[in-house]
């Protein structure tokens, strides 16, 4: 039995008693400066915001859960008090809310202070940001992108705890829950690329913005920047940038659903996904910098959407397919099915086949060397689908500048597999 001595828990003490004050000093200073001087002015500042923490400690330290309840419930009274008295013009919460939330952490703090001191941080960021906050929402933010995420956290929040977790179906290649995960993920990362696109802005050209909207779909990206080169000649350097680091895209992405169904094969596919992303990176770059010195304007990425559901749910249908019939060949026909399925859906999607390949390893039926092959099969595969998009939407031009850096970015993650096999 380890007993606490009396120096330590005088240490302890004193140490939940300054962070309870840092809290209050850190909130209250920042609602001090949101004061103004009319009579009908917030009673709440540095001060009272400061003493309140204090309450919390205190009444924890001497009296346990019972007394900082009372503390709270003063404070709560106090302000409900203080509320009346302020402007009916701006009648907000925040300040008052704040208040208790302050008494309470002053509580926690004796007994967690770094979670206390991390939740009156986040409090503190939190009114800080108001005006950019407020800005956002109602200036930024658009209705279908408002649409979008809570339909995202819906799915995330409802639909994932439901599904069952287990392996189902024909050959036993299903897991509900997993593809119900992946249609998160590849909601989360569409949105990421968007955001990204909204956030680049036209000012920093295609190659940046051809990298975020490659999160959506770098082979979508290839013929979209295909037919901007065609288009316009002079493009051509910053359109083929942004289709080449589109590709980094897929490795991230690849990486990612690898990690979420077996985190054990995205360690043995390190070496060829991180060649694989540095050689698309560099030749990326070289284009990149040609076009650094270009002072075409180009459109800017206008609001829409968020993620596509649609797309997202067939992706995991596509998914399950591509799953069953790999597990079917595989019972079939052995270690030449799964690369015969792997190869098939890399047409279609390079994510679809690494996504196969793990959720065969999880559900036992290969190992992990034996899955490293299906997917770089189907990276390859979709590198000639995409040369084919290049090729039918920017013509020769277009295409003779991507494929050398889809070629070299698959010969890369070829070699890196030769290197740890």
């Amino acid at each position: 039995m380890n007993l606490i001595s009396p120096a330590e828990e005088l240490q302890s003490t004193l140490i939940g008693l300054c962070v309870a004050m840092g809290i209050g000093l850190l909130i209250g200073t920042e609602r001090e400066r949101r004061k103004d001087n009319s009579p009908t002015r917030s009673a709440a500042g540095i001060r009272t915001f400061t003493v309140a923490a204090l309450m919390g400690a205190v009444g924890l330290m001497l009296g346990g859960i019972e007394l900082l309840a009372l503390a709270v419930l003063v404070v709560s009274a106090g302000a409900l008090i203080a509320y009346q008295k302020t402007d009916p013009l701006d009648p907000g919460l925040t300040t008052e809310f704040a208040l208790v939330l302050t008494c309470m952490l002053g509580g926690m703090a004796m007994r967690n202070g770094l979670l206390a001191a991390g939740v009156g941080v986040v409090l503190a960021l939190i009114l800080v940001a108001r005006g950019r906050m407020h800005h956002f929402v109602n200036t930024v933010l658009t209705e279908q992108e408002l649409h979008d995420t809570l339909l995202f956290f819906a799915i995330t929040l409802i639909a994932i705890p439901l599904v069952p977790d287990r392996f189902m179906g024909p050959f036993d290649a299903l897991n509900p829950r997993a593809l119900t995960t992946l249609i998160v993920v590849v909601m989360a990362i569409s949105a990421t690329g968007y955001v990204g696109m909204r956030w680049l802005g036209p000012q920093h050209g295609l190659p940046l913005a051809g990298f975020a909207s490659g999160f959506v779909s770098s082979a979508a990206t290839i013929h979209a920047m295909g037919r901007r080169a065609s288009q316009d000649a002079s493009l051509m350097a910053p359109a083929v940038a942004g289709a080449v680091l589109s590709s980094i895209a897929t490795m991230i992405q690849l990486s990612v659903v690898i990690a979420l169904v077996q985190p054990a094969l995205l360690l043995a596919m390190a070496w060829p996904l991180v060649l694989g992303g540095a050689v698309a990176s560099l030749y990326g770059l070289l284009f990149f910098l040609r076009s650094a010195s270009s002072t075409k304007q180009f459109e800017s990425v206008e609001a829409g959407r968020a993620f596509d559901l649609k797309t997202s749910v067939g992706f995991s249908v596509l998914l399950g397919v591509v799953m069953t019939t790999s597990a079917g060949l595989n019972a079939w026909l052995g270690d030449a099915g799964i690369l015969l399925g792997a190869a098939v859906s890399g047409l279609a999607d390079a994510h679809a086949a690494g996504a196969s390949a793990a959720s065969l390893v999880a559900a036992g039926k290969i190992q992990v060397h034996q899955a490293m092959v299906p997917i770089l099969l189907g990276l390859t595969t979709n590198a000639v689908t995409k040369a084919v998009l290049a090729f039918t939407a920017g013509g020769l031009p277009f295409a003779t500048k991507i494929v050398p850096g889809l070629a070299l970015m698959i010969l890369a993650t070829w070699f890196g597999f030769w290197l740890v096999r």
